[in-house]
This record gives structure tokens, C-alpha cells and sequence, in this order.
């Protein structure tokens, strides 16, 4: 049997007395999208830090691509195929959005951005920023300066960003917070359409995105997963129901 893209075994951090995430074990397989559920202050969000290299373990092992990456540094992770959104957007708004892609072109080619104002013209970042842009729906928006975008036009921003360094996983952290109803389901239209080339690991509270988007949930309830499976599977499970806002997950 093939080796899981991404393997967590027994990951676990303290803040103090918190307990942020307590012997977590996940799987995810190439091609799969992976929803993470819970309620606030489950642990979701240090998990994508340990998973993404910002958070560092206090027990535990992460493997990527047959690989021990648990000590590894954030931009050596990005650099092996693990890319990151975050809950809040992080994009450059002072430019454009085709220089904020082609900042994030160039970053994953190793290059510093001491050299961007000369290298923000070049035909080899450029061309691959407009072609990420074109992906999420941004093309058309290419020239705009990105504090002006709307909202959601500034999550496939973010997106777009992370898919410039060529990923082999995307870790999502809940890409339709504050959305409007019309752009989230435009935002869920994006992501079952990168899901379909990308493995992906999904935080989200939206459980209509949830559902329409993972292939299995694991639910996390203070920094422990209690439960993981097909979404069929989690919708029935009772103890689910009881620990995470059961009215939701019933829908």
C-alpha cells in the first residue's frame, strides 16, 4: 500500500497550560482533500502551524512525501510542496495583484526581494503570476492594486499566491471566513476545481463548504481528534454531534 502524501503521528504542543493540539495523528493520500472541524479553540489553527513549519512541535512526527520534515523550517517545507493560506489574508495590498503572484514566483525561486523593483518587469515571473491569476479568475484583475480588491478577490489572491510555488498540498485556513453568500460558493467553486489537481488540507467552520469539498473530515475537540471519515460517516456520528455544534454537522 502507498505511502500517505502526508503522515502526523502524535503531534502535540503547549502554550502554558493550553493544550493546543494533544497526540494528533492524521492521514491525508495524494489527490484527497482533508477537512479539519471543531469549535474554537479546538486546535486547528496550530495544527496548520505545526503542519506548515510556524509552530514547532512539542512531541510528534510529520512526514511529507516519505520525508521527516518535523524539524524542518517553513521555507525549506515550501520548498518540498507544502503551501499555506491563512485565516486573515496576508497580501502585499500596497501592489498590484500580479506583482503580489509574481513576488510569490519569484520567492519559491530562491531569489531575494532585494532585487524585486528591477525584476518585477521579467518575463519569467510575470508570465507564471498571470497564469496562476487566470486559474482562480483573477486575470482580468491582474493590474489592480490588491487593497482594492474586494473581499473574496483578495482570498484567490492569497490562493493564487500559494499555488505559484507549485504545491503538492495546499493547507487552507477557512478560505470563506467572512465571505458573503455569493462569494463563498464562488470560492467553493475554485477550491473543487483545485481538488481536482491538488492534495488538500482544509480548515473551515462553513460546513456547506465542508461538505461539498472534503473527501474526509477528522474533528478536533481541545487538541484532540475525536472522530474521522467519510463525511457521511462524521454526519451520523453521535459523539461528533454531541462535542460540535451538532445542528450544524446534521444539515
Amino acid at each position: 500500500m502507498a505511502e500517505p502524501l502526508l503522515s502526523v503521528r502524535g503531534l502535540s504542543k503547549r502554550f502554558g497550560g493550553l493544550v493546543a493540539t494533544d497526540l494528533v495523528d492524521l492521514e491525508v493520500g495524494e489527490g484527497e482533500t482533508l477537512a479539519v472541524i471543531g469549535p474554537n479553540g479546538a486546535g486547528k489553527t496550530t495544527l496548520i502551524g505545526q503542519l506548515s513549519g510556524e509552530v514547532v512541535p512539542d512531541a510528534g512526527t510529520i512526514r511529507f512525501g516519505g520525508e521527516d520534515i518535523t524539524t524542518l523550517p517553513t521555507p525549506a517545507r515550501s520548498q518540498r510542496g507544502l503551501a499555506r493560506s491563512f485565516q486573515i489574508t496576508s497580501i502585499f495590498k500596497e501592489f498590484t495583484a500580479l506583482d503580489n503572484v509574481a513576488l510569490a514566483v519569484q520567492a519559491h525561486a530562491g531569489h531575494s526581494f532585494h532585487f524585486w523593483t528591477p525584476a518585477r518587469t521579467e518575463r519569467a515571473l510575470r508570465e507564471p503570476a498571470l497564469s496562476v491569476l487566470e486559474q482562480v479568475g483573477l486575470g482580468a484583475r491582474a493590474n489592480v492594486v490588491a487593497g482594492t480588491l474586494a473581499h473574496g478577490e483578495q482570498r484567490q489572491l492569497e490562493i493564487a499566491m500559494a499555488l505559484a510555488s507549485r504545491p503538492r498540498l495546499l493547507l487552507l485556513d477557512e478560505p470563506v471566513a467572512g465571505m458573503g453568500i455569493d462569494e463563498s460558493q464562488r470560492m467553493v467553486r475554485l477550491l473543487r476545481t483545485l481538488r481536482r489537481q491538488h492534495t488538500m488540507v482544509l480548515v473551515e467552520h462553513d460546513m456547506d463548504a465542508v461538505f461539498a469539498l472534503a473527501d474526509r473530515i477528522s474533528v478536533m475537540v481541545y487538541g484532540r481528534v475525536i472522530a474521522s471519515g467519510a463525511p457521511e460517516t462524521i454526519r451520523a456520528n453521535a459523539e461528533v454531534r454531541r462535542a460540535y455544534l451538532g445542528e450544524e454537522i446534521s444539515r
